[in-house]
């Protein structure tokens, strides 16, 4: 249907252009007439004037020529005038007039998504109507940190400028990661933070602030994935493509297990290795999927021989296995998020919340848009109510 109504106007557009051009030779025409029978008119008008005696027969002979150059030249212009609005200006604007709705038709159906259905304006209401919610708590939380005395919380200012990220305000969340940046409990992850929103109001660019922000979050945590990755972001703009390169590849290879960051790393990677001609590398030589222990087969069929209190005591063992194997390895998230589970299902709220803080620690370094915040957050909103 949508096609439809797009001929439909490219035919419109076509009369509108169409009919001035015809309306404009047709006076053309009736011009090019009436001019040379006005000078015909005056060489009549000479005769008679010399019958009457008016003027001499030299005087009318003058005359007479004089309104023949006219007429002579007046045909002239008429001719080449026609010429140029028939053979150039009328042309081309015919032709722009068929090119234009043909071009915008093709490059729509390339490049756009005619196959996207519309969404009605009033169906949109309660997407506005969170975007607006969303606008006006971060303004509060805004007024309520600018007017606290003490300065506010850092907190409440790392999630402003978290918000201010996810509403692509880049700058104003740089501005609100750089009070926390000059508080002393500021982390690395602070600072990284910082130098992506630096970067990203920059349309990517590493700025000498933005490098600032990655040298303190790399001498807080060498092994800080977001200021690693940002610094070969800044050591690739420099010129240093190598030493960027080699910086990516070293930090993959210190992983101890697979994370979500290890694939931007892997990208960038091979980005910037094509550039120097260095062989493509993939996420399987750096991320062997490492899992926690679970039980085994003999410890499954051993648990259905036991009683209500003895399996309770087995579930129990197994999850101080896994808080103790944590507690050796902090950085697995996974680990993490099922030992919050696991202390959620035996009912002990504290330590599930507890652990889902350690797990929220460890995202954020992540990435904004990583799906693991929506289910982390949905964990901790459970756990607190």
């Amino acid at each position: 249907m949508i096609w439809l109504v797009f001929a439909a106007l490219s035919t419109i557009g076509l009369l509108f252009v169409g009919l001035p051009l015809r309306r404009r030779s047709e006076m053309t025409s009736v011009m090019a007439d009436t001019t040379p029978a006005v000078l015909l008119d005056q060489l009549d008008e000479v005769k008679r004037d010399l019958e009457r005696g008016v003027i001499s027969g030299a005087e009318a002979t003058a005359a007479e020529q004089e309104i023949k150059r006219r007429i002579l030249m007046q045909s002239r212009k008429t001719a080449q005038a026609t010429k140029e609005l028939t053979s150039g200006g009328r042309f081309a604007i015919v032709l722009s007039a068929m090119f234009v709705p043909a071009f915008a038709f093709g490059y729509y159906a390339v490049m756009g998504s005619p196959e996207i259905p519309g969404i009605a304006f009033s169906e949109r209401t309660a997407e506005r109507q969170e975007t607006a919610k969303v606008a006006d708590l971060t303004n509060q939380l805004y007024d309520r940190l600018t007017t606290d005395p003490s300065g506010g919380p850092s907190e409440g200012w790392m999630l402003l400028g978290q918000t201010y990220s996810r509403m692509g305000r880049f700058a104003d969340a740089a501005e609100a990661f750089g009070i926390v940046a000059k508080r002393p409990e500021a982390t690395s992850a602070v600072f990284s933070m910082l130098a992506e929103a630096l970067i990203s109001a920059e349309q990517g660019v590493v700025t000498p602030a933005a490098v600032t922000a990655i040298e303190h979050a790399m001498e807080l945590d060498p092994s800080n994935p977001a200021a690693v990755f940002y610094k070969a972001v800044a050591l690739r703009q420099k010129g240093d493509i190598a030493q960027a390169h080699d910086l990516l590849i070293r930090r993959l290879n210190n992983a101890d297990s697979f994370y979500p960051w290890m694939e931007s790393f892997v990208a960038e990677a091979n980005r910037i290795g094509a550039e120097i001609s260095r062989a493509p590398i993939s996420l399987a030589d750096f991320a062997p999927l490492v899992s926690a222990p679970g039980p085994s087969q003999e410890d499954m069929e051993d648990a259905l021989d036991l009683t209500v209190e003895e399996r309770q005591a087995f579930i129990m063992s197994m999850v101080e296995r896994l808080a103790a194997r944590l507690e050796d390895e902090p950085d697995d998230f996974d680990g993490w998020m099922r030992l919050g589970n696991a202390f959620s299902v035996l009912g002990d709220r504290e330590q599930a919340i507890a652990a889902l803080e350690r797990a929220e620690v460890l995202l954020s370094v992540a990435p904004q848009n990583d799906p693991r915040r929506q289910t982390l957050q949905e964990a901790l909103a459970r756990m607190r109510q």
